[in-house]
């Protein structure tokens, strides 16, 4: 990744709450030179807020 900013990084901020990409940036750095891995860090973030979200328990409200 860019920056040395790893898919661990990104799923890390993910589970931190990180759930927007310009979130990830500025907290990061990733993708905010060329922006040539901006696609792939686009698709890891968005899996892995996917995997943080289903993980979630669900709660019924009465």
């Amino acid at each position: 990744m860019c920056n040395a900013v790893t898919d661990g990084d990104i799923r890390r901020a993910a589970s931190e709450g990180v759930h927007q990409f310009a979130e990830l940036q500025a907290r990061t750095g990733c993708s905010d030179c060329c922006g040539c891995c901006e696609q792939e860090a686009r698709a890891t973030l968005d899996k892995a807020v996917q995997q943080v979200l289903s993980s979630l328990p669900v709660v019924a409200i009465a």
